[in-house]
């Protein structure tokens, strides 16, 4: 903990700070760095009269250096292929093809030459396709896998190549400790959802082996921009929305913006209702062309937030009839006056960097979190959907964290070889605190005639939890460009350490597991770009998670690790179009599995197992003109659990992961015409066949999906209706009921047919 302290000192924020507040997530020159990036988006704007007032001829000068300098990294698109506004890997994308991205790196660096499979979903892919979540805003998104509990959304969770995915925002770790507080992110809120596909600890410490989602937030802009919207539609929706940004002074050194959104809609499952209200302001502070400084703040109060509804095991009554009849999608299984879902996020934190020169920078990003749940449910077990037993639990969480990233990146040449160093020293320190009660037996239910309030005595409390996480992590990368190859070189010590004190209330008994976990983890890759646009690659690199518990001996379980090997190829014929095919060997090992010594009782545990995951992914996603924008995906995924002490699993699948999937998105809208400004969208997913229970037994059915839009631009109408949209998305279109999602506990109805109408303006 010494290292750890000494940084939580420079930053002048602790323990004491975290505590006070506590498993199925051509470019430009290259020799120069990019300038300081305060997008630049504009908007349809009145034109207006000049200022009266000035500050001289050097406030003038300031102004107009200030705003060059944001333009020029607004300006040439980033490909350099044509002219236009340049995209930033932090800022907002015309369209759904984005070009740049800062997860693989850490620095802002074009897709076709970042050696790994990456995927970036645009805000305007998030509204055309209406995403409500994370986890619907990536359903067209090679090798992942979201929305496994149907309905209920609690978690928002993202599977990437069989894994579950740990989740960011503005590069900095949502933090969770696996219990029921999670921090759900409004999809309004941000500029772009991406998925770094693959082990990532070398740049961001513990990890997933299969990859991390990363959210970047909207920034204050340079132009006016504004935006508004409300809409209506299936479960009796009522949603709205606004997004202000600009300048607040003429001269442009400071930005706002404020985005704040809400809606309260039901579900297709009766009594699962949700609720939610969102406030994310920012400012922007740009003393010099040099320095930026934006301060985010985030509150987000989620009333109802969801609701546990897990059906039984084996697809009894959901994917086979039960004595003739299917489970209603719509049942209900707990008790509408008990059970509850109630979340509030709060967070602020700021994004610093500064250019010393084009060759040096600096960026230092810090996030304060304080997040709270109040959980409580009756839930049923049991394979007899008639007669389904139930119990009943409450959990009080809390979460309150800090994480800080400090990060200096320096281009240089050494001869003919141009080098971009990032070095960073990251720390990241939660505290997790839960109070849960239990009512082992309560009234049971029947799903085809369901009966509630029927009454049972309070729930009483039986224990008390704490946990403390430590973690501080140094890493240096190296992204090399000689003539036509890059290479990517990394290479990170982390030092994470954790504490557990479990308190049983009947006996005040409490158990304390301190754990202390020391990794050093390696990436290096290289990739080719070719004059015409193809950029093969071939990338190894790595990570671990600490694991909770210990062996019989009572030593702490070591970390699981995962490592993987990728080869991929990358097409990018021009700024408007990218394809990605990427085949990959990962394997996680340390994984727990029973003890198999019979001298030391049962429930006892080693690390011995092991899973591999295999694949092959491929995206395309392209603007074939101005009226065509195709998005594709397909996903090969074999995932085998290659070491275990339970026979019935080894050589088995994990559940809930299918073999084969796909996905197809077109959008067409006319420029011209009887037709102009009316557009017209559809989709299809494809989700093949997947493991029910852990044995393979039960496989779930293959689905497809179909999905479509409508939209209208009202600007084809004349000038006084510029900024007017209008859209109708139904996803589900078809209304097909299938299951999405088995394991060895219960089952899951997918997603029926939602439709969502909107109207927009923006200026």
């Amino acid at each position: 903990m010494g290292a750890a302290g000494s940084i939580v000192l420079v930053f002048g924020a602790g323990e004491a700070a975290a505590q006070s507040s506590s498993a199925p997530t051509s470019p430009a020159s290259s020799s120069e760095l990019s300038p300081v990036v305060v997008e630049s988006r504009e908007a349809p704007k009145r034109a207006r009269a000049p200022s009266s007032r000035s500050r001289g001829s050097a406030a003038r000068a300031r102004a107009a250096s200030r705003s060059n300098a944001a333009a020029s990294a607004a300006a040439a698109g980033a490909s350099g292929t044509s002219a236009g506004r340049k995209e930033s890997a932090f800022g907002h994308v015309d369209g759904m093809v984005a070009t740049r991205s800062g997860t693989g790196t850490k620095t802002d660096t074009p897709l076709i030459e970042t050696p790994a499979a990456t995927s970036v979903v645009t805000q305007d892919q998030i509204q055309a396709q209406g995403a409500q979540s994370i986890a619907q805003a990536v359903r067209y998104t090679p090798g992942v896998r979201s929305e496994f509990a149907g309905a209920d959304a609690r978690t928002d969770a993202v599977y990437v190549r069989g894994f579950l995915a740990d989740q960011y925002l503005d590069s900095l770790r949502l933090l969770n400790f696996g219990i029921f507080a999670y921090s759900l992110v409004e999809p309004f809120n941000l500029e772009r959802v991406e998925v770094l596909h693959g082990p990532a600890s070398i740049l961001y410490g513990q990890s997933s082996p299969g990859g991390l989602v990363d959210m970047v937030s909207k920034r204050p802009t340079l132009d006016p921009y504004h935006e508004m919207f409300v809409s209506t539609g299936s479960y009796g929706r009522m949603q709205a929305g606004v997004d202000l940004s600009g300048p607040i002074d003429k001269n442009k050194e400071f930005l706002y913006r404020f985005t704040a959104s809400g809606f309260d809609v039901g579900s297709q499952v009766d009594h699962g209702d949700y609720q939610r209200i969102s406030i994310a302001p920012s400012l922007t502070w740009r003393p010099d062309n040099n320095t930026t400084l934006t301060v985010l703040g985030t509150y987000q109060r989620d009333p109802k937030a969801g609701f546990y509804n897990q059906l039984p095991p084996l697809g009894v009554g959901t994917v086979t009839p039960f004595k003739g009849a299917f489970i209603p999608t719509s049942f209900y299984s707990g008790e509408p006056g008990f059970d509850k879902t109630d979340r509030t996020y709060g967070s602020v934190g700021y994004l610093f960097e500064h250019s010393f020169n084009n060759s040096v920078k600096v960026r230092q990003n810090l996030r304060y979190t304080d997040l709270s749940t109040d959980f409580a449910v009756v839930s049923p077990f049991g394979p007899d959907p008639s007669n389904l037993p139930r119990g009943a639990y409450t959990t009080l969480e809390s979460i309150r964290s800090i994480a800080v990233d400090n990060q200096v990146e320096t281009r240089f040449h050494a001869g003919p070889i141009e080098h971009t160093v990032l070095a960073g020293i990251d720390y990241r320190n939660g505290v997790d605190k839960t109070l849960n009660g239990t009512i082992a037996s309560v009234s049971s239910i029947n799903a085809f005639n369901p009966v509630y309030g029927q009454s049972f005595g309070p729930v009483p409390f039986t224990t008390r939890n704490r946990q403390r996480i430590d973690q501080v992590g140094e890493y240096i990368q190296d992204q090399i460009k000689y003539d036509h190859w890059v290479a990517l070189l990394g290479i990170r010590h982390d030092l994470a350490q954790s504490r557990t004190d479990s308190t049983a209330l009947a006996s005040n008994v409490t158990t304390t597991s301190p754990k202390s976990d020391t990794a050093v983890t390696k990436r290096g890759a290289l990739l080719y770009k070719f004059d015409n646009g193809i950029a093969p690659y071939i990338q190894y690199t790595e990570s671990f998670q600490p694991t909770a518990g210990t062996t019989f001996a009572g030593s702490p379980f070591v970390p699981t690790t995962g490592k993987q090997e990728e080869v991929g190829i990358k097409y990018q014929p021009n700024d408007k179009s990218l394809y990605t095919i990427a085949a990959f060997n990962l394997v996680q090992q340390n994984v727990l599995t029973p003890d198999t010594d019979p001298t030391h009782g049962v429930g006892q545990r080693v690390q011995t197992g092991e899973i591999r995951s295999r694949g092959i992914e491929f995206e395309a996603k392209t603007e074939v003109n101005r009226e065509l924008t195709v998005l594709a995906s397909y996903t090969y995924l074999d995932n085998v659990v290659t070491k275990t002490n339970t026979g019935t699993q080894l050589g088995k699948h994990p559940v809930g992961f299918p073999m084969n999937s796909a996905s197809v998105w077109a959008d067409y809208t006319f420029r011209g015409g009887a037709l102009d400004g009316f557009g017209l969208s559809g989709g299809v997913r494809y989700i093949g066949e997947l493991p029910g229970n852990t044995a393979n037994t039960f496989y779930v059915p293959a689905v497809t999906l179909f999905d479509a839009a409508i939209h209208y631009d009202f600007s084809a109408l004349g000038p006084m209706f510029k900024g007017y949209s209008a859209q109708v998305n139904a996803t589900n279109l078809f209304d097909k009921t299938y299951v999405t999602y088995c394991q060895d506990g219960g089952c899951y109805y997918g997603l029926r047919r939602n439709v969502i109408a909107t109207l927009r303006y923006k200026w």
